[in-house]
């Protein structure tokens, strides 16, 4: 037998690092592994002065479904969410550009980690939801903060409160996409701007994020109290009900 494919694949090229999300058989669903190498990825391109850009985008015809759902059946005694803790402090952390190509679907954590990225690109065929009400959870990754102030607080609690999915070209209005393209064109053009990113000078380029990011003490604060509401709403019944109703291919039954 062949090797099995790594979850996350890297490689580096004209400074550029670029991982992408190779689950395609689970639309590439983020599992605790897969958050602690996306996490060590983003901590090696702070560190490697090789490494000028990150791009990160999917395998196959999604993005990421977000967190595997089979991650939140263990009790909460034993539930480990340190590997998707690990994975937020590494985007608020990382030192370098982020650059996201959203190939496909981009659902929960799919969506709100776009909120971390320096610049996001789609393709015409992508479709976003942030589903976590109807999960009987919260958001999580800061995007209670951050999304009303990127587009709105209307429009975002909307889209957080409802969990309606919306369009690439929807998601370029809100703002949370700079650009749309063609699905076949996304990745060489989204891959020719990482490339003209990585070929700006370095310091002005740290020194603007730098100064684009001047509330990240307030924003760890706010993923320390969403991820805290977050895993203690993983065990309510509304909670395990939704996710009985998905397996079952059924209507949640709420209080």
């Amino acid at each position: 037998m062949g090797e099995i494919p790594p979850y996350v694949q890297a490689q580096l090229s004209e400074g550029v690092l670029e991982l992408t999300l190779n689950r395609p058989e689970r639309r590439n669903a983020l599992s605790a592994d897969m958050y602690t190498e996306l996490a060590c990825q983003l901590q090696f391109a702070s560190q490697d002065q090789e490494v000028r850009v990150v791009l990160l985008t999917g395998a196959g015809e999604a993005f990421t479904a977000g967190s595997d759902i089979d991650g939140f059946e263990t009790s909460a005694k034993d539930r480990d969410t340190a590997p998707a803790r690990a994975f937020i402090e590494a985007l608020i952390d990382c030192e370098k550009p982020i650059v996201a190509a959203v190939n496909g679907v981009a659902v929960g954590i799919g969506v709100t980690l776009l909120l971390h990225c320096d610049l996001v690109y789609s393709a015409d065929c992508a479709r976003f939801r942030l589903p976590f009400v109807n999960l009987g959870l919260v958001p999580e990754a800061g995007s209670s903060l951050l999304l009303p102030r990127l587009m709105g607080f209307h429009r975002a609690t909307e889209l957080l409160l409802m969990g309606d999915w919306f369009e690439a070209h929807q998601a370029e209005r809100f703002g949370l996409v700079g650009e749309v393209f063609d699905t076949v064109a996304l990745m060489s053009q989204v891959r020719a701007r990482a490339r003209h990113l990585a070929a700006q000078p370095s310091e002005a380029v740290w020194q603007t994020r730098r100064l684009l990011r001047t509330h990240r003490t307030e924003l760890r604060e706010c993923v320390e109290h969403e991820l805290a509401t977050f895993n203690r709403l993983l065990d309510s019944v509304d909670a395990r009900e939704a996710r009985l109703a998905f397996r079952e291919k059924r209507p949640p039954r709420f209080r």
